[in-house]
């Protein structure tokens, strides 16, 4: 959704997270307090694997993640076996600030990320007047 007014624009794009081979996203019921938390599980990806010849990291590793990977959604993202609102939503603003740099628009506007809470927030201000803020929604697809 975007809505325009006068030197001013505000973007606010819907962000799908998937996750990373291997794993997946679940919602935990509403019985299960609190309702509506993403549980993040390892998923065996044999079939896949061994279409290539190989066998997937749980059962080469006896389940366990192999030593020279840390899994970064896990130990980032997550609390316990959950994805953590708060951060993920200051990881993906880390992530797209970084990014933000290699474009060539940045040496002419200025991102500014917002305080972290439950949405991705920033403002964007260009040497021309004009300023924008945008309003990143992030959901899981299951």
């Amino acid at each position: 959704a975007c809505s325009v007014q006068e030197n001013s624009s505000a973007y606010r794009p819907l962000v799908i997270l998937r996750p990373p081979p291997g794993h997946s996203f679940s919602l935990e019921s509403a019985e299960q307090p609190p309702a509506g938390r993403i549980r993040v599980a390892r998923e065996c990806p044999c079939c896949e694997e061994e279409l290539l010849g190989r066998t997937c990291f749980l059962h080469t590793f006896g389940g366990q993640m192999p030593s020279n990977q840390d899994w970064y959604l896990l130990d980032t993202l997550c609390t316990g076996s959950c994805l953590d609102t708060e951060k993920v939503t200051c990881w993906v603003q880390r992530l797209v600030e970084s990014a933000w740099l290699l474009l060539p628009h940045s040496s002419h506007c200025q991102l500014t990320a917002l305080p972290c809470s439950k949405s991705c927030s920033f403002q964007l201000s260009c040497t021309s007047g004009l300023r924008c803020s945008i309003a990143m929604a992030l959901a899981v697809q299951q």
